[in-house]
């Protein structure tokens, strides 16, 4: 105990602020059974508007955390976007339409919700999994980080002290009036033209008796998901970096009242000197609108001008809305909810102080949200980092792997800042009146960077840099932000032979393709047979396996992993198939053979339960949703190779089917054997 009125306690995670990005982070600790806490500073309301988009590949995240499907069903997809430019009169007319998502790069397409349901599908999975929940009202005063500390991993080197508020203290006061009289809910407090109200929560609190609960919480790791005006990064001492602009948009979502066509599809809309609008259609009939605001004042602050926000309102945001898009008329009696923002670009000149305190989503990088990548971005940051503190905390690998969160997402960040750079302009510019209109932005230019941003935006594009993690033949230095994340003992170095699986790319999500189960016949697509929860895989692409030397080929794998000596044996332990999953994938007819014809370490045998039905699958024509053809589509080469896959679904390593101790060095660089693995307590709360 400490003082008198104080608590003391400790946890392995300790995840601030329940946003998107902690409750990601959050949903990984639940999977991976570690002690955690997740705390924030606002009550449990939840708030309308926030973030909307859903991008590709964070579609296929949810799906492999187990809710993909809801959010798939309960979402507006958009299909299609329409660029309104102005004529030689200067009048808005459609000049193009482009597929929203590019075909073929994902069996998900970009789709718009609000964050409310996105943060309660987290919420219920963590309940579900493990119990874990959101402690709200919770208020962090101090944190600080015994260094001597940081490389025992039985330490608990962060001391956090929090004060618990009132349920009113923790609400923020965000109720504004629109034109109909109407009381609306806006998204001011969370906006980059507010200032952090923590300073005055924690005096609120000093005079509230009712709050004067307090306690010190010492954690193995933090993980600062405390948005743009981030607490948690003010007291590890990192700063961000970049620039603001003087563009100042508004946000509506409204259920709108127009003659303007295309108000149910995503637009681009550039008038000729009134500004520019995104037309985002939502959920139950609302659509939001991104306004630039032209007319409004500014003044000069900190960071480059400011705009002065008493003097935003709808009314104003509308009012700049139906000038861009006249000639069409636009107007609405629903309201839902209402911000402004400045646009900047900023990126954290670290991501971790020790590899203990890590700073995700808009705490370490801020962006305007009109690509749809705020809430995207923040949550790929955890879930790049969540397996990887799990199997540090459970003994599976060393603090080497930590890392590579920083040299991976801060190299992301600053593509995306890049990227943001060029796109916001583009879209804030006034269009060129002419060939000769150096000043003006070209529409052509427009709409190429938009299509390009497009790939980006998707999320299909990342791709890591060589690491302990990533076996790539580039130098590691060369790559990622600039963190030392090659591997220590050069030995155990290998390198990626591409050629063998043009397609699948390392350092790459692995694309999904449909596979057939070898057992039953029931297709799947590839990435829904790699969920998460913590398992690296090995893919055997083991080709034709009636044909002798594939034959031969599979049983020498098979009798290489089932050595006494080998990886899985070292670093599986007990757990067979907890730690590193093998899934075998071969293209001989599947009515030609049987599990029978494949080594047991791909069909394990339990004495209650029998055989493993569910790890080999073939590539082979489904009765009622046609060939996948994964061989051809991923230029397997008909001898096969050897794939490794990251708990996140990311390409480690391609190699060849005769190169096994490839297998066993890979994992021999980073991770702990399995007979000195520490008992992790699979138990959440205080």
């Amino acid at each position: 105990m400490g003082s008198s009125g104080t608590t003391e306690s400790t946890t392995d995670v300790l995840i601030i602020g329940a946003g998107p990005a902690g409750l990601m982070m959050a949903t990984w600790m639940a999977k991976c059974g570690i002690k955690t806490r997740i705390i924030d500073k606002r009550g449990s309301k939840i708030f309308n508007g926030q973030a909307d988009g859903l991008q590709c590949r964070t579609l296929e995240i949810l799906d492999s955390l187990g809710f993909g499907t809801r959010a798939w069903q309960e979402s507006n997809h958009m299909l299609e976007i329409c660029l309104w430019n102005p004529d030689e009169q200067g009048t808005i007319h459609r000049s193009d339409r482009i597929p929203d998502t590019i075909p073929g790069i994902s069996r998900f397409q970009q789709v718009v919700l609000h964050q409310g349901r996105i943060e309660r599908w987290f919420l219920d999975c963590m309940a579900e999994t493990s119990g874990l929940h959101v402690e709200r009202g919770v208020l962090l005063t101090k944190l600080s980080i015994d260094e001597s500390a940081v490389e025992d991993p039985d330490a608990h080197p962060i001391t956090v002290h929090v004060r618990h508020l009132t349920e009113e203290e923790a609400t923020p006061k965000q109720t504004s009036t629109s034109t109909n009289g109407q009381a609306v809910q806006d998204g001011l407090f969370r906006s980059n033209m507010s200032a952090d109200d923590t300073a005055e929560l924690i005096k609120v609190a000093e005079l509230n008796k009712k709050a004067n609960t307090e306690e010190i919480i010492h954690a193995k790791y933090v993980l600062g998901a405390d948005g743009a005006h981030s607490w948690t990064r003010g007291q590890i001492g990192l700063k961000l970096e970049g620039e603001s602009t003087d563009y100042i948009w508004g946000v509506l979502d409204i259920v709108p009242i127009t003659n303007f066509p295309d108000i149910r599809m995503r637009c681009a809309i550039h008038s000729a000197s009134n500004g520019s609008v995104m037309v985002i259609p939502r959920e139950n009939k609302l659509v939001r609108l991104y306004i630039q605001l032209t007319t409004t004042e500014k003044t000069a602050a900190e960071g480059g001008s400011k705009a002065d926000r008493s003097k935003i309102d709808p009314d104003v945001i509308l009012q700049s809305a139906q000038r861009i898009m006249a000639p069409y008329t636009l107007t609405y009696r629903k309201l839902d909810w209402w911000t402004a923002y400045q646009i900047g670009q900023r990126v954290g000149t670290q991501f971790s102080a020790h590899e203990r305190v890590f700073l995700a989503g808009d705490a370490v990088h801020t962006h305007s949200p009109k690509a749809g990548q705020g809430m995207n971005i923040s949550m790929q940051d955890s879930f790049n980092l969540g397996w990887k503190v799990a199997s540090v905390l459970k003994g599976i690998s060393s603090r080497a792997i930590l890392k590579t969160y920083q040299s991976e997402r801060r190299k992301i960040a600053q593509d995306l800042i890049e990227f943001d750079h060029k796109f916001s302009r583009l879209f804030s510019g006034r269009p060129a009146k002419d060939v000769m209109d150096e000043a003006g932005i070209s529409m052509e230019g427009f709409k190429e960077a938009f299509v390009k941003g497009n790939m980006f935006a998707s999320g299909i594009a990342v791709d890591y840099g060589a690491s302990t993690i990533v076996a790539k033949p580039s130098d590691p230095a060369d790559e990622g932000d600039g963190t030392d994340v090659a591997i220590s003992n050069p030995k155990l170095r290998v390198i990626s032979n591409q050629a063998l699986a043009p397609s699948i790319e390392v350092g790459k999500r692995i694309p999904s393709v449909k596979i057939l189960s070898q057992a039953d016949a029931r297709p799947w697509h590839l990435q829904e047979r790699l969920s998460s929860n913590g398992t690296w895989r090995v893919l055997v692409f083991a080709g034709d396996i009636t044909q002798s030397q594939q034959k031969q080929r599979i049983e020498r794998i098979g009798t290489a992993f089932s050595n006494p000596e080998s990886f899985l044996t070292r670093y599986t332990g007990e757990k067979f198939g907890s730690v590193i999953e093998v899934l075998a994938i071969h293209s001989a007819p599947r009515h030609s053979v049987t599990i029978f014809d494949f080594p047991e370490v791909f069909r394990h045998f339990d004495p209650v339960d029998g055989y493993d039905y569910e790890k080999i699958f073939v590539d082979d024509v489904s009765y009622h949703e046609g060939h996948g053809e994964i061989y051809k589509t991923f230029g397997i080469v008909p001898e096969g190779c050897i794939v490794i896959l990251r708990p996140d679904q990311y390409v480690s390593y391609v190699g060849s089917s005769d190169d096994v101790d490839a297998v066993d060095k890979f994992f021999s660089g980073f991770m702990l054997p399995a007979a000195g693995r520490a008992v992790v307590k699979q138990v959440n709360g205080h």
